[in-house]
């Protein structure tokens, strides 16, 4: 008797401690990220014209932000009855849920464009997409019953059978899939610049942190889920909502900030002085020929929604390509006539 509520006891000390941290580092987060928002925001076109990055932006950190809410006032909460109870117990669940979708959503889209938006690659990605979320939903919900224990309210996963658990497998099984179609993919680009060797790098370490650490979280929940004590199975839920909103809109950030460091390259191109007007127009043709050929947009796209170019080769090898990522970047072009009678500059910067 004294060991089992020694051991409830620290059940529900621990299920504290980690909602507190959780709440904690996920507040801290969302300070030091309010300028990458706003960033965010301003790099869009207009309210009407929002890109798909910030849309899922957007929903993952806000819907992130409301399950946490929701899950911690419900527990921390010491006015609810079983009846108010019945009525706001599943709120958690189901954010949790659409949560986890725009989480998969984001790595999907990422996945697809590694992919070069290969169409069997896309038909099988959403596939396994709508199996997954279709798994989670029923997981996730299936004998959920409320419990008020010392005034709060938890939904407690209460059947012979405990399913809670499948939910996270069918998380990790997803993210498994992602990365390694990514990182698969990612291994064969042969990048023919420096700055998307470093791209190519930001993703692959990105899909594999993500991976890790959020695998690590659900590996917990994986394990808690499978006891029947209801201090226990969430005991680890909100360290699991603070790593999905955390790790999942620092993917979006990290693509969004490279691409917005290559934008601001410069590029100077010294041409020498035609000696006739022919010449002059030959030249002149080159240069623009030359810029239109490494420009391809006039707004700096995200490497989750890039428009792909047709496929390049390297050395007449089709096997190396180039990383079909839409980047732009703005020259201040430099055109230095040498001339003995004057010099003039012309600087224009193109997209």
């Amino acid at each position: 008797m004294n060991r089992n509520m020694s051991l409830t006891l620290n059940s529900s000390t621990s299920e504290k401690y980690f909602r507190i941290a959780s709440i904690s580092i996920a507040f801290y987060d969302y300070l030091i990220t309010l300028p990458a928002e706003w960033r965010f925001y301003r790099s869009q076109p207009s309210i009407s014209r929002i890109s798909l990055a910030c849309v899922l932006f957007i929903l993952i950190r806000y819907i992130s932000a409301l399950v946490m809410i929701l899950s911690n006032y419900g527990y921390f909460a010491s006015s609810f009855t079983q009846q108010t109870c019945q009525h706001y117990y599943l709120a958690a669940p189901v954010f949790k849920v659409m949560q986890s979708m725009t989480s998969q959503v984001i790595l999907g889209v990422r996945t697809f464009n590694i992919a070069r938006r290969d169409r069997k690659i896309g038909v099988a990605l959403l596939l396994l997409y709508l199996i997954c979320i279709s798994v989670e939903w029923f997981t996730d919900l299936y004998h959920r019953i409320p419990v008020v224990v010392d005034g709060n309210c938890s939904p407690v996963d209460s059947g012979k059978t405990l399913s809670a658990w499948i939910f996270y497998l069918a998380v990790m099984l997803y993210d498994l899939v992602m990365l390694t179609v990514s990182i698969m993919h990612l291994l064969r680009y042969n990048p023919l610049s420096n700055r998307v060797g470093r791209l190519v790098r930001v993703l692959i370490y990105d899909g594999i942190g993500y991976f890790i650490v959020l695998s690590a979280a659900n590996l917990l929940n994986l394990v808690l889920y499978h006891t029947t004590s209801s201090e226990t199975q969430l005991a680890g839920v909100s360290v699991g909502y603070a790593v999905t909103w955390i790790m999942s809109q620092r993917i979006l950030i990290n693509i969004r900030e490279m691409s917005e460091s290559d934008s601001r390259r410069l590029e100077t191109v010294v041409v020498a002085r035609p000696t006739n007007n022919s010449a002059r127009k030959n030249a002149m043709s080159g240069l623009r020929s030359h810029f239109e050929s490494k420009s391809h947009s006039k707004n700096s796209k995200s490497p989750i929604e890039p428009e792909f170019p047709p496929t390049s080769t390297r050395n007449g090898h089709p096997e190396d390509v180039e990383l079909d990522i839409r980047v732009c970047v703005e020259r201040s072009v430099k055109v230095d006539y040498g001339s003995y009678e004057h010099s003039s500059s012309w600087d224009k910067p193109t997209a």
